[in-house]
C-alpha cells in the first residue's frame, strides 16, 4: 500500500512538471544533431592489404615448407615484424616526403594502424583522416614505402598489393543517430533527476492532501478540518 501511494506520488510529479521532462531530451537532441552535422568534422578510413613474397628456395625445400604447419605460424608472426617496419621513422618519413604532407612523422604515425589479418599472412595497413582522398593517398603511399623498406631489408622476393586503398564514401565518425540517442538517454536521466531536485527543494503543496498530511507532521496536532478557496463571483 505504501508503495503504491509513492509511485502515485512520483507519478503525479512527473505529470506536473512533464514539459521539464520533454523539452530538456529534445533541445538536448537537436543540439547534438547540429553540432555532430556542421561542427564536428567528419572522420573516414580507408585501408590497403598486401602480402610478403617468400625468399627463393628451390622445389623440394618449398614443398616441405608447405607441409610444415610450424613454417606458417612463423609466417604469421614475421607479419608482425612487417607491421613494425610499415610504421617505422624511415617508411613514414619517406611517406611525408613523397606527398608533401605538412605533418611531423609522430602526427602521420597517430593515422595510420597497421595489423595482421587473422589467421592469414596478409598485413592491413589502415589510414584514419578528416580528408577521404588524401586518407587513400596515404595508405597507398605507406604500402609502396613499405614494399621497398621490406625488400631492403629481409631480402624477400616481393610486396604483392591485394586490394589498394579506396577513397571512401561514407564516413566512420561522428555516428549522428548514435550520438542523439545517447544524449537522448542521458538528458532524459538528468531531466528526472532534475524534476525531483526541484521537488525536494520546493517548500509549496500543489493538493489538499498534502497540505494536510505535512501540517500535521509540522505541528504534531491532527487536521480538523480544511477551508476550500472560493473565487468570488464564481459557482462551483
Amino acid at each position: 500500500m505504501v508503495r503504491e501511494i509513492e509511485f502515485r506520488r512520483y507519478w503525479e510529479l512527473i505529470r506536473r512538471r512533464w514539459k521539464i521532462i520533454t523539452i530538456l531530451p529534445l533541445i538536448a537532441a537537436l543540439t547534438s544533431g547540429l553540432v555532430s552535422f556542421y561542427i564536428i568534422k567528419p572522420v573516414f578510413r580507408t585501408s590497403t592489404t598486401l602480402i610478403v613474397g617468400k625468399k627463393s628456395v628451390d622445389f623440394g625445400q618449398a614443398i616441405g615448407q608447405m607441409l610444415d604447419y610450424s613454417v606458417l605460424m612463423a609466417n604469421q608472426q614475421l607479419t608482425k615484424t612487417y607491421a613494425a617496419i610499415a610504421k617505422s621513422y624511415t617508411v613514414e618519413q619517406n611517406v611525408i616526403n613523397a606527398l608533401q604532407l605538412p605533418y611531423t612523422v609522430g602526427e602521420l604515425n597517430r593515422m595510420i594502424t597497421v595489423s595482421p589479418v587473422r589467421d592469414t599472412e596478409i598485413l592491413q595497413i589502415s589510414v584514419t583522416y578528416t580528408d577521404p582522398v588524401l586518407a587513400a593517398s596515404i595508405a597507398n603511399a605507406v604500402a609502396q614505402e613499405f614494399s621497398k623498406a621490406v625488400i631492403d631489408i629481409k631480402k624477400v622476393d616481393s610486396v604483392s598489393i591485394v586490394d589498394k586503398a579506396m577513397t571512401p564514401v561514407n564516413s566512420i565518425k561522428p555516428n549522428i543517430h548514435l550520438n542523439v540517442l545517447i544524449v537522448i538517454v542521458v538528458s532524459l536521466i538528468a531531466s528526472v533527476g532534475l524534476v525531483f531536485l526541484l521537488d525536494y527543494f520546493d517548500r509549496t503543496k500543489k493538493s489538499t492532501s498534502e497540505k494536510s498530511s505535512d501540517i500535521e507532521k509540522l505541528l504534531g496536532i491532527p487536521v480538523l478540518g480544511i477551508i476550500p478557496d472560493y473565487q468570488i463571483g464564481k459557482q462551483r
